[in-house]
């Protein structure tokens, strides 16, 4: 049986070095792990409680939430606008979030990495996304990280998957990921 991780990208800018990033993970996943891109939440209408209500949820949420039904384990992708999280990407932990105490992320382990322009390679984002996901109820490994700095220099003429400490540090990512994933769950 494989482990299914559901990838999301905070960016939907064409050429995103995030999303060359989750790209890379797809590539550079171990053998009995499937890394998937969650493409639809560039289509999803801010979270509104007023629509999230059942014969009323849009379409493309239902799919959302259908695919992460399907989840062992999530990866966030997040580069940092203005000093934080994408709302692409908080309108999706939001989405998931719901129905309340229930949602995709309740109990499942999440890893957020990225990359960014700046020097510190979107960590104040990527903090608020494990905040964020964390209080959505997923399992945040905190010690699992990934922020690679300089981004438009480092991947001008090198996708993230070609650049071998990137690609070493990734699959380190997804194999502890997928550990969380398989790891039986601790008595409280």
């Amino acid at each position: 049986m494989s482990t299914r991780i559901v990838a999301l990208v905070g960016s939907l800018r064409s050429g995103s070095h995030n999303r060359q990033l989750a790209e890379a993970a797809v590539k550079l996943a171990p053998e009995g792990v499937e890394v998937v891109i969650q493409d639809e939440i560039a289509d999803l209408p801010f979270y509104n409680e007023d629509i999230d209500v059942e014969g009323s949820v849009p379409a493309v949420a239902a799919k959302l939430r259908e695919v992460a039904a399907g989840a062992d384990a999530f990866l966030l992708f997040s580069p940092e606008y203005n000093g934080t999280i994408p709302a692409v990407l908080k309108n999706a932990i939001d989405w998931y979030s719901r129905p309340y105490g229930g949602g995709a992320f309740t109990g499942k382990p999440v890893a957020v990495v990225g990359t960014a322009y700046g020097q510190f390679g979107g960590v104040w984002a990527q903090d608020d996304a494990r905040k964020a996901v964390g209080i959505a109820g997923g399992s945040v490994l905190e010690e699992v990280k990934l922020s690679v700095p300089g981004s438009v220099v480092r991947f001008a003429e090198t996708h993230p998957a070609d650049d071998e400490e990137v690609a070493q540090q990734l699959t380190a990512v997804l194999a502890e990921l997928a550990k969380a994933a398989t790891a039986e769950p601790q008595a409280v």
